[in-house]
């Protein structure tokens, strides 16, 4: 049973106020980093293009408090992350009732529960409080009374945005991408199950002798960060990856579910379901058109990495998603961290023993220079030749090699001869 990664997320990283840049990212990966020495963090520069976009300003947080005219404190950010509105502007003003509770978020259906709300690229400042504390400050305070509204914030322009990679070496250079996020302030399930999971994942496969294929851990935050990563190292995974995992809300103990990549037609997938099956596991599998983690950008046009999303209970279909009932307390166990953790394992083993051939050239090569092809042109090439030919075509990453057997219509052990030939040629990789 998993226990000192979840307890160093209950107990540490619970704690910090995250978002999407920041201390609080900061504080989060130097804590990883003490546990795998091994982790790199990297940062991108506040203004820098990445794509379509731009990295934000880095923003932190200092103090954030209202008072009444009284001057007592009915809401203060140090009692709950969630208090604040992420990447609320610096202000210091006396507001009318009217104004605060413009600025004043609640659940009326979670009464109980402090929202989690956020405005990265539009200025704004406001708060978060559970409805009943909402309610109160309709009912005792009157229409013209004034509130003291204090956010000690800093937007800095010189700032950055900063995420943690940690690479295993197996023995060929295609990778397996394991892909979690480090943004979210105080929640259990929604932020901390996948990086406990990956902790969990990375000392499990760092004790592996001779790992078939290499595997990537990236800890970033959330959208943007996996916009900027891909920015950096698109060549490189497109080269090299042959399937992956984007793991969010991954920690209770509520069905498994998962999204599988846009086509659901990779390794990568096939994988997955075969892991649920072996573990004889029920599960619930969402339409691509449900997506809203990470999945987003791997599989976007001109991406197109074979990346899918596993979860239990899926981001915005739990209770407690996006609130301050998503704790340690209500939603994520060790039984459900243990279980999690089996499922993504297994899944990775499988993925590591798929023979998944990717060619090394782009167009169809130059295949009589190496012998592989006739040197004369005639209209009746032979079977062996075509056989090879359609082999290399459908050795884009995308197909292991009982599928490509499958699809060029020869059996297995003509493929692996197939397979043997081309890799000795130094025509494709596995």
């Amino acid at each position: 049973m998993p226990n000192k990664y979840y307890q160093l997320a209950k107990k540490k990283l619970f704690l910090l106020n995250r978002s999407i840049t920041g201390d609080g990212i900061k504080k989060t990966l130097n804590i990883i980093k003490k546990e795998f020495p091994k982790l790199k963090i990297y940062k991108i520069g506040s203004g820098k293009k990445v794509f379509d976009w731009k990295i934000p300003y880095e923003w932190n947080i200092h103090k954030a408090i209202v008072f009444d005219k009284n001057n007592k404190e009915i809401i203060n950010f140090k009692n709950n992350n969630l208090h604040i509105v992420g990447y609320s502007h610096p202000f210091n003003k006396f507001v009318n009732k009217k104004t605060l509770l413009e600025h004043l978020h609640s659940l009326p259906n979670k009464k109980n529960a402090i929202p989690y709300v956020t405005s990265y690229y539009k200025k704004y400042w406001g708060f978060c409080v559970d409805h009943y504390t909402k309610e109160k400050i309709k009912k005792n305070y009157k229409k013209n009374e004034k509130f003291k509204v204090i956010i000690k914030s800093e937007l800095k322009k010189n700032g950055n945005l900063i995420y943690g990679e940690l690479i295993i070496p197996g023995l060929s250079k295609q990778e397996i991408l394991i892909s979690t996020y480090i943004c979210h302030p105080s929640m259990a399930n929604n932020e901390l199950s996948g990086p406990i999971v990956s902790m969990e994942l990375i000392n499990y496969f760092m004790k592996i002798k001779h790992l078939r294929k290499t595997l990537r851990f990236i800890f970033i935050p959330e959208t943007i960060g996996s916009i900027a990563y891909l920015s950096k190292n698109l060549f490189k995974l497109k080269k090299n990856l042959i399937g992956g995992y984007n793991l969010s809300c991954i920690g209770d103990e509520r069905k498994y579910s998962c999204m599988l990549t846009k086509y659901s037609n990779t390794p990568a997938d096939d994988a997955l379901i075969l892991t649920f099956r072996k573990l004889n596991l029920k599960y619930k599998k969402y339409s691509f058109l449900k997506r809203g983690s990470d999945e987003r950008q791997y599989n976007s046009p001109g991406i197109d990495l074979p990346v899918a999303s596993i979860f239990r209970s899926k981001y915005g279909e739990y209770p407690e998603y996006h609130t301050s009932l998503d704790t340690f307390e209500t939603v994520v166990t060790k039984k459900g961290i243990a279980g999690s953790f089996k499922l993504v394992k297994t899944a990775i083993n499988i993925l590591m023993k798929k023979i998944v051939p990717k060619s090394n050239v782009l167009c169809e090569p130059h295949m009589s220079k190496r012998n592989l092809y006739p040197t004369l042109s005639f209209k009746n090439r032979s079977v062996h030749t075509k056989d090879i030919m359609n082999f290399l075509q459908y050795s884009d990453g995308k197909n292991d090699l009982t599928k490509i057997a499958k699809l060029i219509n020869v059996n297995y052990n003509k493929a692996l001869k197939y397979k043997n030939l081309l890799l000795k040629n130094l025509l494709i990789n596995v």
